[in-house]
């Protein structure tokens, strides 16, 4: 019952951020939310979803929190087989190459979104799977 109202609030949230441009629905508590586009691993078409981002040194970086499950979210898998991506934020749409965070940065990053957004060590502690962080850096068009 929660997957279902989680999905049908991320619908609608989608929806307010693309009719209000970014004016509504871009900021949840203390995060900001933007759509990330990636393509579908399997189907190959586009898929988009509201979530939570950051930004870091002229990067944008999404943590795969997933709400502490045990699978990893599908747009971590998707930019895991496909890096190209785009995102939607006050209107813009942003192409931008995605990298998974490792080592001595993951760990820089980690500190950094979880001092922001404590619920995320919460999460770590729900799952037994490592929690991806994806850096995205924009594509000079």
């Amino acid at each position: 019952m929660k997957d279902f109202f989680i999905k049908e609030f991320m619908t609608f949230n989608k929806l307010i951020l693309r009719l209000s441009r970014g004016r509504l629905g871009s900021k949840f508590g203390k995060q900001r939310i933007l759509i990330l586009h990636t393509t579908g691993r399997k189907s190959g078409e586009d898929r988009a979803i509201p979530i939570a981002y950051f930004k870091q040194d002229g990067q944008y970086l999404i943590v795969g929190s997933n709400w502490g499950r045990e699978k990893h979210a599908n747009w971590v898998l998707n930019l895991r087989k496909n890096p190209q991506a785009k995102v939607e934020i006050t209107g813009r749409e942003i192409p931008l190459t995605a990298h998974e965070a490792q080592g001595e940065e993951y760990q820089r990053l980690w500190k950094l979104v979880s001092e922001i957004y404590p619920p995320y060590l919460e999460y770590q502690k729900k799952t037994t799977r490592h929690i991806p962080i994806m850096m995205f850096e924009p594509i000079d068009e």
